[in-house]
């Protein structure tokens, strides 16, 4: 299967829990699925329709990190502004807060739509993961022709809730998966694993009847004698068959 394989590195990103205000903002440590799409439609230069794309992804980070940010509550306002005759429209305070931050991050994606490789080459919008001052870089964009192997190594990655059968390792954990951009911005939520750390396949609980297969990069490290095993998904379809396929 020819995919395109894009490599973006940034300095610093964060990927906020959508339930966290105020006080503290901690980060996924895997982009979710929806900011995954947002940067997708950035680099292309407009929404696109999900259904049929397939994507598996890659990241690393060096380092957690806490960093100090504000933001401004405001109110309206009556009166007039100081040492003016102007009227005052909006007043407001400054509120401190901690945000948690990923430091050089590294995101590999594929992608089953090797015809966007130009885009990538010249992206649309600013390159950004994260937050709008998440700036990142494309160091790599190249076609590649996945390969069908039973024995790879998986990590820093994410999978779909199913895995946990065969893993028994990782971070079960709600995402948001898509955000229907029609019906503003309503979110599609989906159980998924983020998997930090390296799980060769020997190391698979697997039954008598599992049939497993993967798609794998032959241009990934090899440990081993195995190389980098991918895990599709879908942004609007279900994820069981897809992963398996």
């Amino acid at each position: 299967m020819k995919v395109l394989k894009i490599v973006a590195e940034g300095l610093v990103t964060s990927f906020r829990y959508p339930y966290f205000m105020f006080g503290v903002q901690p980060t996924f440590t895997m982009p979710p699925p929806a900011t995954l799409y947002g940067h997708v439609a950035s680099t292309l230069g407009e929404w696109f329709d999900p259904r049929g794309v397939l994507f598996a992804v890659h990241f690393s980070f060096q380092k957690r990190l806490m960093e100090i940010e504000h933001t401004h509550v405001l109110t309206s306002a009556k009166g007039k502004l100081k040492g003016s005759n102007y009227s005052k429209v909006l007043e407001g305070k400054t509120n401190l807060f901690q945000r948690e931050i990923l430091f050089k991050p590294k995101l590999v994606l594929y992608l089953n739509r090797p015809e966007w490789v130009e885009y990538f080459k010249c992206p649309r919008y600013s390159v950004t993961l994260g937050r709008s001052q998440d700036l990142f870089t494309y160091s790599e964009v190249t076609i590649v022709e996945l390969q069908r192997a039973t024995n790879c190594y998986i990590e820093h990655t994410l999978l779909p809730y199913e895995f946990t059968r065969y893993i028994g390792q990782g971070v079960a954990i709600l995402m948001p998966q898509w955000l229907e951009y029609k019906q503003q911005r309503y979110p599609n939520f989906r159980q998924y694993v983020i998997l930090n750390r390296r799980v060769q396949y020997n190391d698979f609980i697997c039954l008598s009847d599992d049939d497993l297969s993967f798609w794998v990069d032959p241009l990934s490290k090899t440990v081993n004698g195995d190389q980098l095993g991918l895990v599709f998904h879908s942004w609007v379809e279900d994820n069981d068959e897809i992963a398996l396929a």
